[in-house]
């Protein structure tokens, strides 16, 4: 009987998700496992919708952006009897394992169903780089490199017409993509989720910085926080089956702060939201590599039959970690790392 097993991606896409359908499936195939994928995330094995992967369907695939399997954010465990359709496909598809890339929501599902009796691998997956138990996660460096050259891009036309540019970047509760793309891009000034700042005083720190560069770039993330600003910022009531708010849809902090930085200051201030094109495109060559790594290394985990564990980056090592550690606590940027580049800020 063939050995089978499954693969799927979940949530949001990331650079370097085919690098790791890849460095599964080489490997396995040569060992003599089928190996099928999963389209759309959990939706696709709720409704055992899948194509079998060989070597040429994956041939040199590590080298595009996205995920040729699809993604969505559908939730197991928020379905009708979805932990028992899922069982039920797991028998019908004669799956010996199934290997979960994703975030937080994803390995959350993941882990649920391992505790529920299923042999279950995680692979890590989110350009946001918050999940716990790994250094990086694939798709981090390609999105702080978007965010590098759009700052690039940004600091020519905002220096030469003497604005103030509030860029929004992509994360919700952690600053780590606008930290590092606003180090980067040269932001002279850099707000995120974990670090409150309040508008009157940032408005006075704008106007001494104005005085000093004639222009700037203020890097912020979709989910930095000043309470008095709340009531002005407008997201959609709809949320995904995880229960997260749909922050790309409305006004959100970017829009609201430069109204409230040029009114303050009367400096002509404009924003620019990045949205998904920080996902988009092809992946960095260190993306590349290391969802080729993790691939590869979850493949190691089939083989071994060690379930239950999530592929991790520790220092330059690919090790594991129990699937529940990953889900435990996002990771978030310190006190010590923001204050680091606050040094530079102004």
């Amino acid at each position: 009987m063939t050995k089978r097993i499954g693969i799927l991606t979940g949530g949001g896409d990331a650079p370097g998700l085919n690098a790791v359908i890849r460095g599964v499936t080489y490997p396995l195939i040569q060992a003599g496992f089928e190996v099928i994928g999963f389209h759309l995330g959990w939706k696709g094995i709720l409704e055992q919708d899948y194509e079998v992967l060989t070597l040429e369907r994956v041939n040199d695939i590590h080298r595009q952006g996205g995920t040729i399997l699809g993604s969505s954010r559908t939730n197991v465990y928020k379905r009708e009897n979805g932990v028992e359709l899922v069982k039920q496909a797991y028998k019908e598809t004669g799956l010996q394992a199934l290997i979960a890339v994703g975030g937080d929501d994803t390995l959350g599902v993941a882990s649920k169903l391992f505790d529920d009796g299923l042999n279950v691998i995680g692979v890590p997956k989110t350009i946001d780089n918050d999940v716990n138990a790994t250094d990086y996660t694939f798709g981090f460096d390609t999105a702080i490199n978007r965010v590098m050259e759009t700052l690039d891009w940004l600091h020519t036309t905002t220096k030469a017409h003497r604005r103030v540019m509030v860029v929004e970047i992509m994360g919700r509760t952690a600053g780590w993509i606008t930290l590092h793309g606003g180090i980067a891009g040269g932001a002279h000034f850099i707000l995120i989720p974990e670090m409150d700042f309040d508008i009157d005083d940032f408005a006075k720190e704008v106007q001494i910085a104005y005085k000093k560069n004639n222009y700037l770039i203020i890097a912020v993330a979709e989910g930095a926080d000043d309470p008095k600003l709340r009531a002005h910022i407008m997201h959609s009531a709809e949320k995904d089956e995880f229960g997260h708010a749909q922050l790309w849809s409305g006004i959100g902090i970017g829009e609201v702060l430069a109204k409230e930085i040029g009114d303050r200051t009367g400096l002509e201030t404009r924003a620019v939201v990045l949205g998904h094109l920080q996902r988009g495109g092809n992946p960095s060559a260190f993306d590349r590599v290391l969802g080729t790594r993790f691939g590869v290394k979850a493949a190691e985990l089939v083989k071994e039959k060690n379930w239950g564990k999530m592929v991790a980056l520790k220092g330059s090592t690919i090790g594991t970690s129990p699937l529940a550690d990953a889900i435990t606590t996002l990771k978030h940027v310190t006190e010590e790392r923001y204050n680091d580049a606050s040094i530079f800020f102004g």
